[in-house]
């Protein structure tokens, strides 16, 4: 009887298959997530954003295709390497970066940074004083927020301030990272162009939605251009007092001198590449 020449071809030994199946399971991998609380508790998000009323965003921990574009040239140079950053990590991909408040945006950089690098964050600090330069290590952990509870919020998300030399009534809202980008922007092209520096003037003009009810940009610009100093000085504060930005400021204290000063968390070259 002729012989059957069909080859039997045999199976992968064990091993190759718990290899194989071990390779599929790290591909499979699942990244962990995290919940951020946005200090605006989404209170100044105008009515149809994403974000209205939503008091935390979940991200997930950086991984190396997010350490690749914050070490991006092009991106770096462009300024773009941590809104791109930022844009891969938010689970919500309906959330755009730029429309996110400034405050809220600094909450999820620093959390996505003491997710992947824990929460010590070594600076060199310079002393005002004798000039020493000495390292200090902020802690990131648990970064205070402002009490916002007593921020009057209007339908629109804004709120109001009444100037007490001019006794105009002036409705404010909260600056985004687009409106950061414009603002630096704008300062970069003025003093490129010799102009005389307004970033001052520029960021009033830039938050003030409306004065006693009239929304005219016309009228809003010539307001703050010859807006009382103590009104303006008025308005910074209780703007400030308004904005729930994180509090970044800690004691450093000096190695050489023993001067104590408050200094901001400075987001260095290191913040995300830290030695």
């Amino acid at each position: 009887m002729p012989r059957n020449n069909v080859k039997k071809i045999s199976s992968p030994p064990v091993q190759v298959q718990n290899e194989q199946n071990n390779l599929q399971s790290i591909l499979g991998y699942v990244a962990p997530t995290e919940h951020v609380a946005l200090p605006s508790m989404g209170k100044f998000y105008p009515p149809d954003h994403s974000l209205n009323g939503i008091e935390e965003v979940e991200i997930r921990f950086l991984s190396a295709k997010e350490l690749d574009i914050l070490s991006s040239k092009t991106l770096l140079s462009k300024g773009l390497a941590v809104d791109r950053m930022l844009q891969n990590i938010l689970i919500d991909k309906s959330i755009n970066v730029d429309e996110l408040l400034l405050a809220d945006k600094n909450a999820i950089i620093i959390a996505a940074r003491v997710g992947t690098f824990g929460s010590d964050y070594p600076v060199d600090i310079t002393c005002p004083e004798c000039g020493n330069v000495y390292e200090h290590t902020f802690d990131l952990s648990e970064p205070e927020t402002k009490d916002i509870e007593h921020v009057e919020v209007s339908e629109n998300s804004t709120f109001f301030i009444t100037l007490p030399k001019t006794s105009v009534n002036v409705e404010c809202r909260l600056l985004n990272s687009k409106d950061e980008k414009f603002l630096e922007e704008r300062a970069k092209k003025k003093e490129k162009m010799g102009l005389p520096d307004s970033s001052i003037t520029d960021q009033y003009k830039s938050f003030i939605v409306s004065l006693n009810g009239n929304t005219d940009r016309g009228l809003v610009d010539e307001f703050v251009d010859v807006m009382p100093a103590a009104d303006m000085h008025f308005l910074q504060k209780e703007y400030a007092k308004s904005n729930p930005e994180l509090e970044l400021d800690e004691e450093c204290v000096c190695t050489k001198c023993g001067n104590v000063s408050e200094v901001s968390v400075p987001f260095t070259a290191n913040f995300f590449w830290p030695e």
